[in-house]
């Protein structure tokens, strides 16, 4: 195992100088930006069992600038990544990514390469088809943990996908729009909005018994980096509480490449290690890249918790998510439509919408958000929620409950 590069830059020794680290990259201003990142299961449609090799999905990927200026990345298990530029507002950013995922859909298809959406791979097993210093890293981290925990590490790394929403972090001060309150908010909405967009009831061709099995997935790993932060703390003592107590994944040595890191946390590192190899903040801040709570503060708040979803569902989960932060009604509304059932996070994975309060608290926020759309100049995306409300939510019914059909008799839904 390779000890810590030794190298020049601003030592961090203390939580103190993690939350000043923090402080300094949080962009305080007033709401309006709206991006969003769309990840897909890249699928063979000649052998759906089988997944594609990355170089046949390369060669089919457009080259060069998409049209709306999205930029294309790969995930560890071969899923494509489309991620949006900042726009103004959620309908700029949902037609943004509209226009560049059709790009690639056509590209793809022309390869006999579809792009399947949902938050699990439902037809096939883990595997890892990035071969990298820093995945190779994470496997190693996941797998030693071993049990239900190195399962889900392979899983999540391999067989998940998410629709995650990045918003301003909002303004100094109190307010319903200062950045407390919004990172309050984001969390305090996750259950509701968990149990509106589960998407992952299949796991490799099997059901599980989870709405979503990726939140399921999520919940077992390594909960230094996972959890939700504790209740009370603003964004700024939330990541660095989470930072400063959570296991290093991995350290980069004195050539500049990751290796696997010690079992200790960044805590005891910063405040053991002898002069010169101690973390600087370049350290710092690769580490807060291996963390991976439900929402991450990187300058803006990003909002990680969403299941990935087929066309055009996940426009409906941006503009949701976007009108609850960024419009000051839609926040108070939701707040309160969530306050029964903020923290079940577990349940809204397991059940979702089929737990009254849960849908419930969904409903109230797709009303909220449909009347704060068009306020945002977004009336088209408000008739979406409607409409989803109306499919889904008013019923008791998710996205997963689309890709499983009852059993037979008594027992539990199988896939469609």
């Amino acid at each position: 195992m390779s000890r810590p590069r030794a190298r020049r830059g601003t030592p961090v020794r203390s939580r103190t100088d993690v939350a000043a680290h923090v402080q300094q990259g949080l962009r305080l201003r007033a709401p309006g930006t709206v991006g969003a990142e769309l990840e897909w299961f890249a699928l063979d449609t000649a052998r759906p069992a089988v997944r594609p090799a990355l170089d046949r999905v390369a060669a089919l990927l457009p080259a060069g600038t998409l049209p709306a200026g999205s930029l294309l990345s790969t995930e560890p298990g071969g899923q494509v990544e489309l991620s949006s530029r900042p726009c103004a507002g959620p309908q700029a950013a949902v037609d943004a990514l509209a226009e560049d995922l059709a790009r690639v859909r056509t590209a793809l298809d022309a390869g006999g390469v579809a792009l399947l959406g949902g938050g699990t791979d439902a037809l096939r097993p883990p595997e890892r088809l990035v071969q990298s210093a820093r995945y190779a890293c994470m496997e190693a981290f996941f797998d030693a943990d071993g049990g239900p925990a190195g399962e889900a590490g392979r899983a999540m790394m391999c067989s998940t996908a998410a629709v995650q929403v990045s918003v301003d972090a909002g303004l100094p001060g109190d307010g319903v729009q200062s950045a407390t309150a919004r990172w309050e908010r984001a969390h305090a909405l996750g259950p509701a909005l968990v149990a509106a967009f589960a998407c992952s009831p299949v796991l490799a061709g099997r059901a599980t018994g989870w709405r979503s099995t990726r939140q399921l997935l999520w919940a077992r790993l390594d909960p230094t980096r996972t959890r939700p932060p504790r209740p009370g703390l603003d964004p700024v003592e939330a990541v660095a509480e989470q930072a400063w107590d959570a296991r290093l994944l991995v350290l980069r040595g004195e050539d500049g490449e990751v290796h696997p890191a010690p079992p200790l946390t960044f805590g005891a590192w910063a405040t053991a290690a002898p002069p010169g190899e101690g973390p600087t903040a370049d350290d710092l801040a690769y580490h807060l890249t291996t963390l991976f709570p439900p929402v991450r503060a990187r300058g803006w708040f990003e909002v990680r918790y969403l299941d990935a979803l087929p066309d055009p569902l996940w426009q409906v989960a941006v503009g949701v998510v976007a009108a609850l932060l960024d419009d000051d009604a839609a926040a108070d509304a939701a707040r309160d439509a969530c306050a029964p059932v903020e923290g079940r996070w577990a349940d809204a994975a397991r059940v979702a919408v089929g737990d009254p309060d849960l849908a419930r608290a969904a409903q109230g926020c797709l009303a909220a958000a449909a009347s704060a759309l068009p306020r945002l100049g977004a009336p088209a995306l408000a008739r979406a929620v409607e409409d989803f409300a109306e499919r889904f939510t008013s019923r008791g019914r998710c996205p997963a409950d689309d890709l499983l059909v009852p059993a037979q008799g008594h027992g539990q839904a199988v896939p469609a």
